[in-house]
């Protein structure tokens, strides 16, 4: 009888779990349940970071002064996803990107719409799209999307510059 190499095999594996914020994640999300988008600002080096982490991650000092900023931002970097989310919100192809709010030193990701996805480019100004009022939660969820806005391009070097400053 021969033996024959098992090389690979596909084992999905789902887990149910509950997640506890913590005293900023709890603010943030607060927040986001009223529409609006919430920064923490550093007492070191000033950045603001959205979501705020309760803690500045290039200086390590605790964030205790919450900033709000408008929900306008520019695409740092993007991704067009052509794998489907199992139970996600959107059909592929869709563009997830790093987007930087308005006043924000740090991006975060979300999905850019209402634009073909072969349009999407680094620097375009885009403009949260929030789901009707009564579908809010504490979630960043409440935003359906991202979606461009009638604004030239910032270029490259202007997103670098605003981080190192």
């Amino acid at each position: 009888m021969s033996e024959e190499k098992i090389l690979e095999f596909e084992a999905p594996i789902y887990f149910k779990y509950s997640y506890t914020a913590g005293k900023t994640t709890t603010s943030f999300l607060n927040s986001i349940k009223k529409g609006k988008l919430v920064g923490q600002k550093c007492p070191k080096c000033r950045g603001v970071y959205v979501p705020p982490r309760g803690s500045c991650p290039k200086d390590g000092v605790a964030t205790e002064e919450e900033i709000e900023l408008p929900d306008i931002g520019t695409v740092e970097s993007f991704t067009i996803n052509y794998l489907p989310i199992p139970g996600g919100a959107v059909d592929p192809p869709y563009v997830s990107a790093n987007i930087i709010l308005d006043g924000a030193d740090l991006a975060f990701m979300h999905i850019v719409d209402g634009i073909d996805h072969s349009e999407v480019r680094v620097g375009m100004r885009v403009k949260a799209h929030w789901k009707p009022k009564n579908e809010w939660k504490a979630s960043l969820e409440n935003i359906a999307y991202f979606q461009p806005i009638d604004e030239p391009d910032l270029p490259l070097n202007h997103l670098s510059d605003e981080k190192n400053a």
